[in-house]
């Protein structure tokens, strides 16, 4: 019975890790496209449609 309980405890762990990294990658992502969007609307009249 401990065994399945470290098992869980380890995978508690990993669960909240990885959401860590998650929101991380999420708002590096989200600065990103909003830096890329801004540099397209300072660069919207060269656009040729």
């Amino acid at each position: 019975m401990e065994r399945v309980y470290r098992e869980m405890n380890n995978v508690g762990g990993w669960n909240i890790a990885l959401g860590v990294v998650m929101i991380v990658v999420g708002m590096a992502v989200g600065v990103l496209c909003i830096v890329h969007g801004g540099r397209l609307l300072r660069r919207k009249s060269d656009v040729l449609f």
